[in-house]
């Protein structure tokens, strides 16, 4: 029987006996990833750049840090919540399934505090800088995945190529990191216009 295209994204366990039956378009649906993230990428972050300046920028420290622990938090309680059987369990010890949007919590707060200082000690413009260091962070966690055998131990995931998860997470995270940093600036915005009204 001929397969509807595209495929249903369902996402769900397979024996070992039929290792590509489910996935075999997955390749495809990580190059249209991909290529979204790259896109939106491309529009996100001109936009960024042009409407925080750099002051607007330096006083999103604490915002950032706020913002970033919320987000990930969301983010790690939903792919934990949604893709650990399928995925994370490879790659993760047990207790991580309970633990680790606590930890996102924690750490990212940390990590937007160590993206924004360090977007200001490098030359350019520090909102740009700030966005290139996401798509960094992103590299590297995959390159550690990868380390961990996320592209080798999931039925989901057997046959990706490394290379393609290291890049194709650079442009995910850089979009992660651009609605933080527009979640930090509406703060920022919300909190300058209730001080005015009440001066």
């Amino acid at each position: 029987m001929r397969q509807s295209w595209p495929p249903r994204w369902t996402l769900r366990v397979i024996p070992s006996s039929q290792p590509d039956s489910t996935y075999r378009h997955f390749p495809v649906i990580k190059l249209n990833f991909q290529l979204a993230f790259t896109l939106m990428d491309a529009v996100y972050i001109p936009l960024l750049v042009w409407r925080l300046n750099e002051a607007t920028f330096h006083r999103l420290k604490w915002l950032l840090a706020i913002a970033a622990a919320f987000v990930w938090f969301g983010v790690w309680r939903w792919a934990i919540g949604n893709f650990w059987e399928e995925g994370y369990s490879y790659v993760f010890p047990a207790w991580a399934q309970t633990w680790m949007p606590r930890i996102a919590f924690v750490m990212a707060g940390f990590v937007a505090f160590d993206l924004w200082s360090l977007s200001f000690r490098i030359k350019g413009k520090p909102v740009l800088n700030f966005c290139l260091l996401s798509g960094m962070l992103g590299s590297l966690t995959h390159i550690w995945a990868v380390y961990r055998g996320v592209v080798t131990k999931p039925p989901m995931l057997q046959g990706a190529s490394p290379l393609a998860a290291v890049v194709i997470a650079f442009f995910e995270y850089i979009f992660y990191w651009c609605i933080i940093l527009t979640i930090a600036r509406l703060m920022d915005w919300m909190i300058v216009k209730s001080r005015n009204s009440s001066s």
